[in-house]
């Protein structure tokens, strides 16, 4: 089941019958925003200031139901989550593959050589019908980049060569932007433009599938293969995010070229937050993407046609078994 996303500034949640009840304004005359059976929820993605009553909490909590807290403009700030489910195997499994240079390199592979074919094919479909120089180089840049993917023999350079691949492919990524949109690159902390704000947040979200995804079939999020160990950073997560990229430059492409959202969604903010997206501008970009991530796709593993959120458990399912198998590598799925 999709998330369940709160954006109404505050708001509070409470349970009212077992059912989970988002309300605005006092409780007296409140306004009810939403109300679901609590048995529909799976994950609650809170943005800015909402506040959760107690017996929602514990209600919450009791069902397994992951609630994530996000500041307004979409940065992660943490996670409520209940115990944790034993999987003693399967976890002493992933630390010692993740700690293994014969099991890393060949999954790091795997795991680039499908974010850059996405990459790749991304631009290949776009550029269709209005040829461009730039975008026909990314293309190239990137055929090589998976062409010597295979032959790199160490992780740092395996880590040049996605730097170099992932910027090539942003110049050409940028051409699909008209003008007003002043997309000149890909930044970030803080995104300075509206495609780096759509860009950064849709990420985050898909983060935040990854990282549920990984809890779902009982491994680490923070013991990664590709991404460094490092405090709080659920690394493996990381990992499985990152040939889902594309998804979310998809839906960005499709949100400022449609008109779904446009510049005028967009404001001037303060030098921490410099470009500020409007409510509604996050309610319609959040509907576009939860609509992608609802579109089916044929997995290649199980060959199933499955929503793409249940295609990421599926890819989270590969590396379970590529743990605990001793298995390098990883199969990457075509989903454009």
């Amino acid at each position: 089941m999709p998330p369940v996303y709160i954006v109404q500034q505050n708001a509070k949640i409470r349970i009212r019958n077992r059912r989970l009840q988002v309300e605005n304004g006092e409780e007296e005359n409140a306004e009810v925003l939403t109300s679901i059976p609590l048995a529909q929820v799976d994950q609650v993605v809170l943005f800015g200031n909402i506040s959760l009553t107690t017996p929602a909490i514990n209600a919450l909590l009791e069902t397994e139901c992951d609630v994530v807290f996000l500041t307004a403009d979409g940065d992660f700030r943490g996670r409520l989550v209940g115990s944790v489910t034993p999987h003693v195997p399967l976890r002493r499994a992933q630390y010692e593959r993740t700690g293994s240079p014969e099991f890393i390199l060949p999954t790091i592979k795997g795991i680039l050589l499908s974010k850059v074919s996405h990459q790749r094919t991304l631009l290949q479909r776009h550029s269709r019908d209005a040829p461009d120089k730039v975008v026909s180089a990314a293309i190239d840049q990137l055929g090589q980049s998976m062409l010597s993917i295979p032959h790199k023999t160490l992780p740092s350079s395996l880590l040049g060569l996605e730097g170099a691949a992932t910027a090539g492919y942003f110049c050409g990524y940028r051409r699909f932007f008209p003008p007003e949109w002043n997309f000149k690159d890909r930044n970030r902390r803080p995104p300075a433009d509206p495609v780096n704000v759509l860009l950064s947040f849709g990420y985050t979200l898909l983060a935040q599938i990854t990282n549920g995804a990984i809890q779902t079939v009982g491994l680490d999020p923070f013991a990664g293969v590709y991404h460094q160990v490092a405090y709080n950073r659920p690394a493996l997560a990381l990992d499985l995010m990152e040939e889902f990229r594309p998804v979310v430059d998809g839906v960005v492409m499709w949100c400022c070229r449609s008109g779904q959202i446009t510049p005028a969604d967009f404001t001037e903010g303060p030098a921490e937050r410099p470009v500020i997206l409007s409510s509604q501008g996050c309610k319609r970009f959040i509907t576009a993407f939860e609509e992608r991530m609802d579109k089916p796709y044929t997995h290649p593993i199980i060959n199933k046609r499955l929503p793409l959120r249940q295609c990421v458990i599926e890819q989270a399912r590969q590396l379970v078994r590529r743990f605990l198998e001793n298995r390098p590598g990883y199969t990457g799925m075509g989903f454009h």
